[in-house]
């Protein structure tokens, strides 16, 4: 049975949904102000995942990922740039797709904006002030009391007097308690408004999310997810709105992703650390990127330099060369994933495999340990490629099936071992490559070795790598 870690209870729990055979699912998007950053691509491609596996092993799912239009950041790049916010916003929503698109991340099943969700976080508001966990401050904006809670700081861990002993009473004389945050902020000139029961202002950060997961999912849904650094404060206050608001359990079981890192330093603009997605891709194919971040378990920090990135070049490059010259264009079909602990009988052959990639994803989606499963498919499929090449087919669209639950070797592996690392500008074309083997041939039928070897050495050295089989020859970048 599929066993998920719960960040609130900080085990391992057996996965049993609120309705049979349907998962409801959560994930805290991007605040579109700027291009997606490798932090960002994790948590894209950590949940695809996630929802990729759900629907294997047969469930329903709605996956919700929503977008932050409106926050301070936004207003502050708008104005810096001299543009409309709905400009800016639109650009880097188009831009986030793109990034998705290059990863292989499949869009969400529902995608809300904050600025489409207005009315929602309004109602809760007022269901909030009337319940009394909600109240209008001096200066005109509306704040959650979080005294008025009794539960708050389950999921970080965190307690309220500890946290209050770390800030400044006077720090909002409009705030009755140094701990509450604002819900919605009346209008400062020149920021957008809408019109409430409060006056012209616009929500807080928070509340955008409580509304726009329970409008999609109900007001009490299976897992919510997003990264490390939103549990405390932003998902620890979306559990105080949401259960504040409807009086019932908001989620069942809380996933985070781990922190990035890079070169074992916590990535960040003022270390001159950050790196976009574009960049990256600028680098590396973006399977790679991809293969890369599954390649470490969604709660692991994930380290990101040179020699992990291209680590992951040369491993991908192995399992792709495992489907080199096998036509796997129709994967051999998954078998149904069992409601049970396991099969009814050991399995052998392909099935055996594809038992082991379920026990590691089954294992809190460790995608680590399938990755595991298939180099060991791999070296399986190299092995009966000569000894019986009818089970190495069968092996490889095995192979390509199980892989594909991953969002991995999905494209024809010529293309792949083709395509290199990155955009190579300068890079050999695939003419001159084809016309430099021709020419090797050639030398080889007339016993120039030397002339042969000479140019096997020339391209190596501009990163194609050669490589004979019986009458013929392939070659891939490096």
């Amino acid at each position: 049975m599929l066993q998920i870690y719960n960040t609130l209870t900080r085990q391992k729990e057996f996965f049993t949904p609120i309705l049979p055979g349907k998962v409801r699912m959560y994930v805290c998007g991007m605040t579109v102000y700027d291009y997606c950053h490798l932090g960002h691509a994790r948590v894209m491609v950590a949940f695809d995942v996630v929802a990729r596996y759900f629907r294997y092993r047969g469930y329903g799912l709605t996956y919700v990922r929503n977008i932050t239009d409106v926050d301070d950041k936004i207003i502050q790049r708008a104005q810096e740039n001299g543009e409309s916010i709905a400009v800016l916003t639109e650009r880097f929503i188009a831009a986030m797709h793109e990034d998705e698109r290059a990863l292989g991340v499949l869009p969400p099943d529902l995608e809300p904006r904050a600025t489409q969700s207005i009315e929602d976080i309004i109602e809760m508001i007022k269901a909030l002030i009337s319940r009394g966990f909600a109240y209008v401050g001096a200066n005109g904006d509306v704040f959650y009391a979080v005294a008025r809670f009794p539960g708050y700081g389950r999921l970080s861990g965190k307690h309220l007097d500890d946290l209050r002993a770390g800030e400044r009473v006077d720090i909002d004389e409009a705030k009755r308690d140094p701990m509450d945050f604002v819900l919605w902020k009346r209008a400062k000139p020149g920021e957008p408004f809408w019109e409430s029961p409060w006056g012209e202002g616009r929500p807080g950060w928070h509340i955008e999310c409580s509304a726009m997961s329970t409008r999609c999912l109900g007001q009490h849904f299976d897992i919510h997810g997003g990264g490390m650094d939103l549990q405390f404060p932003h998902h620890e206050n979306e559990i105080a709105q949401s259960e504040g608001a409807s009086g019932t359990k908001f989620v069942n079981i809380w996933m985070h992703n781990g922190f990035v890192r890079v070169n074992e330093e916590k990535m960040s603009k003022s270390l001159g650390n950050f790196f976009s997605v574009r960049e990256i891709l600028s680098r590396y194919q973006p399977e790679v990127v991809r293969f890369f971040i599954l390649n470490s378990h969604y709660r692991s920090p994930l380290n990101y330099c040179d020699e992990n990135l291209d680590e992951a070049q040369s491993a991908l490059t192995r399992l792709y060369t495992a489907l080199r010259g096998l036509k796997t264009d129709v994967t051999v079909p998954l078998t149904p994933a069992p409601s049970g602990n396991g099969l009814a009988h050991p399995p052998s052959g392909a099935a055996a495999f594809e038992q082991r990639f379920r026990a590691a994803m089954d294992d809190d989606f460790n995608t680590a340990e399938a990755i595991a499963v298939l180099f060991d498919l791999a070296r399986e499929i190299n092995r009966q490629k000569a000894e019986q090449p009818a089970l190495a087919l069968q092996l490889a669209g095995q192979f390509r099936a199980i892989a594909g639950v991953l969002g991995l070797l999905q494209a024809d592996p010529d293309d792949f071992l083709k395509g290199g690392v990155g955009n190579q500008a300068e890079a050999l074309d695939e003419t001159a490559i084809e016309s430099l083997i021709q020419q090797r041939l050639d030398a080889r039928s007339n016993r120039d070795w030397a002339e042969a070897d000479r140019i096997r050495d020339s391209l190596k050295a501009q990163g194609v790598v050669l490589e004979d089989t019986a009458g013929s020859t392939t070659w891939r970048r490096v």
